[in-house]
Order: C-alpha cells, then structure tokens, then sequence
C-alpha cells in the first residue's frame, strides 16, 4: 500500500535530515542526487524544514555559482541542547553539547568514599546544572547517563546492584526530578560499545561483541546492527561465566569464581606479580588505572622478560571470547575498558591468534579505539538520538 502524502512527506523530511547530519551542510542539488527525490519536492521539503526551524542556509556552495542550488542547507545546531554524564564509583564525567553533537562544555568531579550520599547527589546534580547554564544552553532536551549496573529494559530504571555507591541511584532519581529534559539511562558497558560501532573500532560492523576491561569486566552486544540487553537487561554479563583456572563458581551474587576473576583488575595484578612485575598494592576501581600502566609499560617494552605475562593475559581473555563467540558468532571482538585500551593491538592479536585455537568461528579482534572517552561519547550519542527522534520524527516538520 502506498504512503499517504503526509507519510511520505515525514519519510522524505527525516532522509534529507539525516544527509544533514551525516554529511554536514549539503545544496538543494546534493540533496536530490543523494535522496534521489524530484527537485520539486526537495525544494518543498527545504521550505518545510527551514518553517519549522530545524534547517537554515549556512553559505554558499561556491562563488562562481548563485541562485536556491547553490546554498548551502544545514541543520539548525542549537534547536536543541543535550548532556551526558559519566557516573562512576569515584566521581562524575560530564560534557553539554549541542544537537550536532558539537561539545560546548565540559566538567568532571571527583567523589570519594566518605562523601556522605545527600552531598554527593547535590554536588553532582549542580555541577550539571552549572555547566549547562555556563554553556548557554537554553534548549536541554535529552542527557544520556552511564552508569555502571543494570538497567531494567521494561521500566528504564536503574536496578539496584549489589557493591554501588547509594548517591548513583539516588543521583538518578534526583536529576529526573530537577531536570525538565528527558534523563536516559544505559549501562557504561554498552555505551561504550555504541561509541565504538558509530565512531571507533567497530564502524565498518554491524555484529560483534565488545569486550570491557577494567575494575570488571563486561560485553556490549551488538546483533545485526542493534544493541542486544537480553530480557533482564543483563545481557554481556560475562564475568558471571564459569571458566577454568578459577578455582571456584560464581554465584547469583557474587561474580568471584567467574570469568572475572581471570582478567578483572585484581586478577591481573595476581598474574603480573607471578610474572615477577612491580605491581601497585590496593584494590577497587583506582586498581584499574594502576593495572593499565603496568600493562601499557610491558607493550611498550616490546614484551621482552614480560612476554610470558601478555600470553597469559591473553590466553585468560580467550576464554571468555571463546564462551562469547560459541553463543553469539559474533565475527568481531573489541576490547576496551582501561585494560584493553592499554593492551592495544599487542594484546588483541595474541588474543585472536589464541581465540582461533579455541572456536572454529573465525573471529576478529581489535582493539578499541576511543579508551575513557568512550562511554561519554556513547552517553551523548544516545542523547542526540532521543533528541532528533523527537524533533525529526512524525509532526516534527
């Protein structure tokens, strides 16, 4: 059955916008080679969107050329304002940025443990408050939320997860009720894949597997190009996998017996002092940070004394990759997470060339791209996709 003319209309409007974004600043003629639309309904559609405000001319494609083809046609980057946050165990990430996804402004806050929660909910929430209004952004519309937990797919809430500090929770709530935009939220994890598949490693991949390695470990999962949260949103839980050279199980609660505790921070501390290198002492999610430097240090070093560490360290991965790709064959793993970004592509290509000896699949893997910025980048990504839904979607033009 055919579109109705206001259907199609819509259709027509979101493609010429979605060039836009692409793209950048495009002609009327651009637009119609691109859309492949009749010059008169893309002149139509550039008058709608120029009415409603979402579209205006930038410039000129050229000086030898004048006349309606010549200009230049780009959306209207301050219609609407977005946010992202970062919320991790020791403090908050932030950036506002327009609906371009231009970065306007940017602020972080440490948070330690013996911040009582009411002050940590009320510091965090005004550093946003503050950094919007310092950006002049008068339009919020969407702020994208990275938490490190799991979120019910049904309610969009954060569940509560056992070893988080009370303030994340209570940080959620307290922006739902003092913001007028929309707030949503999504595991680090898989922001972090959404970053990678839009602008880092994974771009030319509709299906894989992206792998964190940090304090933790967890799986972004990306099927025929849509990010899979499975029915309790727990999907990419992979430290709860059994896997040999544990020495236990894990549990309902307790990932300690799994797959994290092969390649989490503190399992590899307990692997680079086998191996004979300096490791820094203490634990929780500064561990992470350490363990990256001691990992960066031997890849650095070409391996040399060290090599035997990485070929473990790589084999230990394997495992859970292989876990992974026996289930989803996905093709394609990247690592990231502050381990895998210092591992580099040292460490990923003794990782597939120990994956290929485990699965018959063959699998790809790479490493990250975009390392710490990558679950603010997905934060914002998802904003900016709530955001032009709303305004590019049905009755936007």
């Amino acid at each position: 059955m055919a579109a109705s003319p206001s259907t199609a209309r819509v259709i027509n409007d979101r493609l010429a916008l979605q060039f836009l974004q692409d793209e950048g600043p495009l002609t009327a003629g651009q637009l119609k080679a691109m859309t492949g639309l009749s010059r008169p309904t893309v002149a139509d559609l550039v008058d709608r969107l120029q009415v409603s405000g979402l579209v205006r001319i930038v410039g000129e494609a050229g000086a030898q050329r004048r006349g309606p083809n010549a200009r230049l046609y780009g959306i209207v980057a301050d219609r609407a304002h977005l946010a992202a946050l970062d919320i991790r165990t020791q403090g908050v990430s932030l950036v506002v940025a327009d609906l371009l996804g231009a970065t306007l402004a940017e602020a972080s806050l440490p948070i330690g443990d013996d911040t009582a929660t009411e002050s940590a909910v009320e510091r965090a929430a005004a550093l946003l408050e503050r950094t919007v209004r310092d950006a002049g952004a008068t339009r919020l519309h969407s702020v994208g939320v990275g938490v490190p937990g799991l979120i019910d797919p049904a309610t969009g809430e954060l569940r509560t997860v056992r070893g988080l500090p009370a303030w994340h929770r209570r940080l959620v709530a307290a922006l739902q009720e003092r913001l007028s935009a929309r707030v949503v939220l999504e595991n680090e994890t898989n922001l972090a894949a959404v970053a990678e598949q839009r602008a880092g490693a994974a771009r030319d991949r509709d299906t894989f597997v992206f792998v964190w390695l940090g304090h933790g470990v967890g799986a972004g999962v990306f099927l025929d190009g849509r990010l899979r949260r499975g029915a309790a949103g727990g999907a990419g839980e992979i430290g709860f996998l059994p896997v040999p050279g544990t020495g236990g199980l894990p549990s309902a609660v307790e990932c300690g017996g799994g797959f994290h505790t092969l390649v989490g921070a503190e399992g590899i501390r307990r692997l680079a002092a086998e191996h004979g290198l300096p490791v820094p002492g203490g634990d929780g999610p500064g561990a992470a940070a350490a363990m990256a430097s001691v990992v960066a240090g031997v890849v650095a070093s070409g391996g040399g004394g060290a090599a035997g560490f990485l070929d473990e360290l790589a084999q230990r991965i394997s495992l859970g990759a292989a876990a992974v790709t026996a289930v989803l064959d996905p093709g394609c793993v990247v690592l990231g997470g502050e381990l895998g970004l210092a591992g580099g592509a040292a460490l990923a290509e003794r990782v597939e060339s120990r994956l290929a000896g485990l699965t018959p699949m063959a699998t790809q893997v790479r490493p990250g791209e975009l390392g710490g910025s990558a679950v603010l980048r997905g934060a914002l990504l998802i904003a900016r996709d709530h955001a032009q839904d709303d305004l590019f979607g049905p009755g936007a033009a």
